[in-house]
């Protein structure tokens, strides 16, 4: 644990409100085909329209449908289709934790803290998470037999399969079940990745039991990511990264992970899909990216030079601007105040507020946590990877958080209909080509 800080009364009101076609089928977020469909398998009744056109519905009943298979009327800003979801709310430019600011948790409590409340509700000082010995020593081995250059998401997947194996209980998925598989794997995660280059072996942290006196999985994971002894300012920076990314809405991997766990697949395979998508340069990969523009910016002496490259060859700048806030990320704006505390951290610190300075002539973008996820890297003498490894161990406890919600939702619920596009049929068969006929 870290240092602490009436509805009226008019007729309308009695009268059940009625619903066309299409407003039932907006509420719902399908087609309206769909809502006759629901109708033919008994989900919804539905009655005449006056003169005889179309049908209307029980707009309580539509409600209710809606609550059932959590699905609601597409987003008017991206179009997409919004699941309810009780873990993570984004709101007036900042984030919350089951409506507890998130980056006040973060700055207050340590990672497996965070993570630990966000499944159960139970806050535990100094809670400690554990790689069980088998696992750790399969996922190791695994590990260990990818080629030299694999990069640590690689690793990180090939763990995860590996921890699997060393799980016969990794069906059973009790709430129960799936936490003691949650506290597991993510020490088994950072265990399983090697030493940072030119890293003493004597420095390589290992998962200790559940007690305060434990090494905290920042710690753990800090000789993973840099040869540099570790140091209480980087360490809590560290800490707090892990903790303000632990979830994030329905990101793109975590939608995933969501899909996954509605067909009730292990959670396992759930962090796998989380992981299969991280990778993208637009997900998790993007901190790698500013790294290297902070590194660039650092050589060159100024960031004019570097975000003029970056325009004029078409590329985005990265580290700047978010969909989701108008003004600076509050996640960079908690690990920003942390890095000053870092003496080391003051060149890249100035090298990316630099970067957003430029920049500001030309869009009115606002840094983003991976700007802040690279200062870090930079400064602690990290690869350019190592924001992608830091976001993938953290967004793990957020994977496993929503697997825990979407296991308790219909299942299958993730089933849209595609818009077929393609030749309409009946098509000839496709005639071969090459070799005889058979």
């Amino acid at each position: 644990m870290k240092d602490q800080a009436t509805p009226g009364d008019g007729p309308e009101a009695t009268a059940p409100q009625r619903l066309s076609t299409r407003e039932a089928a907006e509420r719902l977020g399908v087609k309206p085909e769909t809502v006759y469909a629901y109708v033919s398998r008994g989900q919804l009744s539905s009655r005449r329209a006056p003169g005889g056109r179309g049908s209307t519905f029980d707009a309580a009943e539509v409600d209710a449908l809606a609550r059932r298979t959590g699905r609601k009327a597409p987003s008017p800003a991206t179009g997409d289709l919004v699941f309810r979801t009780g873990i993570t709310l984004i709101e007036g430019d900042r984030y919350y934790f089951r409506g507890v600011d998130a980056t006040e948790l973060a700055l207050r409590y340590d990672y497996e803290e965070v993570a630990e409340w966000l499944w159960t509700g139970e806050l535990r000082p100094g809670v400690r998470f554990t790689a069980p010995a088998e696992a750790l020593a399969a996922a190791r081995r695994a590990v260990d037999a990818l080629p030299a250059h694999s990069g640590s998401t690689d690793r990180l997947r090939v763990a995860v399969v590996a921890a699997a194996t060393a799980d016969p209980l990794r069906f059973d998925l009790s709430r129960e079940a799936v936490l003691a598989a949650a506290r597991s794997l993510v020490p088994t995660l950072v265990g399983a990745l090697p030493l940072a280059a030119d890293t003493p072996s004597a420095a390589e942290g290992t998962a200790g039991p559940s007690d305060a006196g434990g090494p905290g999985l920042a710690r753990q994971l800090w000789s993973k990511l840099t040869p540099r002894l570790a140091d209480e300012p980087s360490v809590a920076a560290l800490d707090a990264a892990l903790a303000l990314l632990i979830d994030h809405d329905l990101a793109a991997s975590t939608l995933a992970a969501r899909v996954a766990a509605s067909a009730h697949a292990h959670p396992y395979a759930v962090v796998s899909a989380g992981l299969g998508v991280l990778e993208g340069p637009l997900h998790g990969a993007a901190s790698g990216l500013a790294h290297r523009m902070l590194t660039e910016v650092l050589e060159r002496g100024s960031a004019a030079p570097v975000v003029a490259d970056h325009l004029r060859t078409g590329r985005r700048v990265p580290g700047l601007g978010h969909r989701l806030y108008t003004s600076e990320d509050p996640r960079a704006r908690a690990l920003f105040a942390l890095l000053d505390r870092v003496p080391e951290s003051a060149g890249a610190l100035a090298a990316a507020r630099d970067v957003v300075t430029t920049m500001a002539r030309h869009a009115p973008l606002h840094a983003n946590v991976d700007l802040a996820l690279a200062v870090l890297s930079v400064s602690c003498g990290m690869s350019a990877e190592a924001g992608e490894t830091v976001f993938a161990v953290s967004r793990t406890a957020g994977w496993i958080a929503h697997a825990l919600e979407e296991y308790g939702e219909r299942p299958l619920r993730m089933r849209p209909s595609g818009e077929y596009g393609g030749p309409r049929p009946p098509q000839p068969l496709p005639a071969a080509t090459g070799g005889p006929p058979r």
